[in-house]
């Protein structure tokens, strides 16, 4: 009798754990330091830092600085300059065009670009243009 009553025990244990065992696992999915392999992959940042836009007020190539209305940008070896789809300087800009850009804001509160596009944003061109010689 005695057998049958640790049979039914350990059988009742391990029931027991068997019902457990799906509510632990979503606990432990809940926590917040999972290994980086389980978190989801990051996207890839289209711009690093702040954007801006607006109207070129000056360009100080000596003193490596681009004014953008009321902001002025620092400009640095490590910024990509692009006017018109290309590679370009900032001597290429032109007081009164349009730019665009990326930077950043540094500890002391100055603010560095890190791109800047020139112009008129570049359109991507597609195989197949509208009314292009198509039939009709």
């Amino acid at each position: 009798m005695t057998k049958n009553t640790s049979k039914i025990a350990v059988l009742s244990l391990f029931a027991a754990a068997l019902v457990a065992m799906p509510a632990l696992s979503r606990a432990e999915g809940t926590n917040a330091s999972a290994s980086p392999s389980q978190a989801a992959p990051a996207k890839p940042k289209k711009h690093e830092g702040l954007v801006f836009r607006g109207t070129v007020s000056a360009i100080d190539a000596k003193a490596m600085t681009l004014t953008v209305e009321t902001r002025t940008f620092a400009v640095t070896p490590d910024t990509r300059i692009i006017k018109d789809g290309k590679s370009a300087t900032l001597a290429d800009g032109v007081v009164g065009e349009q730019v665009s850009g990326a930077y950043k804001k540094t500890d002391d509160g100055k603010l560095t670009a890190t791109s800047i596009h020139f112009g008129a944003k570049v359109e991507k061109k597609n195989a197949e243009t509208p009314g292009a010689g198509g039939s009709h």
